[in-house]
């Protein structure tokens, strides 16, 4: 690929301020000196954790989901279990078992990474981990946050694209890991 002026350079960093430094929202705003040396001091990024989302298939092809109330969004939403690499997580796959075990009570010996994304790289820092989790089986019962509320859901694999299409699954992470999974499994 040859260069021009067209071609997409990094923007300097000239200075940087953590605004809001919170345990749950974390805010800095940068100031940048673009690669046509205009200078921006005000532009806000969101510092969040990395996070994975798990597609768990059960032994006899149910997927399962969680569907619970999501304050920011003000409404109820169907997603795949996931959530935020804890510190002390080394790496993703922790992350992915303890998530899927804590909302579902579900676990796999069978978790294989399928894509690593980034959601928002305009004003989020974090990236997504995306894990297709085979014969997930429950083992326990959910291990729940004071404040989540959480059902299962168990819908048919042959199901699970119809609920995407519809829009009932409308949460974009769990919409493209529903379909990077199905593609995978061949349905």
């Amino acid at each position: 690929m040859s260069e021009n002026n067209n071609t997409p350079q990094p923007w300097k960093i000239l200075k940087s301020d953590m605004v809001v430094d919170e345990k749950w929202y974390k805010l800095r705003r940068d100031e940048v000196e673009l690669p046509n040396g205009h200078v921006m001091d005000d532009y806000y990024v969101s510092v969040r954790p990395n996070v994975v989302l798990v597609f768990p298939v059960t032994e006899d092809d149910h997927v399962l989901f969680v569907r619970q109330y999501k304050h920011a969004g003000r409404g109820i939403f169907i997603e795949l279990p996931g959530g935020v690499i804890d510190d002390h997580e080394a790496k993703p796959l922790e992350a992915a078992r303890r998530e899927l075990l804590e909302e579902t009570g579900y676990t796999s010996e069978h978790m294989e990474p399928l894509l690593e994304v980034i959601d928002n790289p305009t004003k989020d820092t974090n990236k997504i981990y995306y894990f297709l989790a085979r014969n997930a089986h429950k083992i326990a019962e959910q291990d729940l946050d004071v404040s989540e509320h959480i059902e299962v859901l168990e819908v048919p694999l042959a199901e699970v694209e119809q609920l995407v299409l519809s829009g009932q699954v409308n949460v974009s992470g769990s919409i493209a890991l529903c379909l990077l999974a199905l593609r995978k499994l061949g349905v």
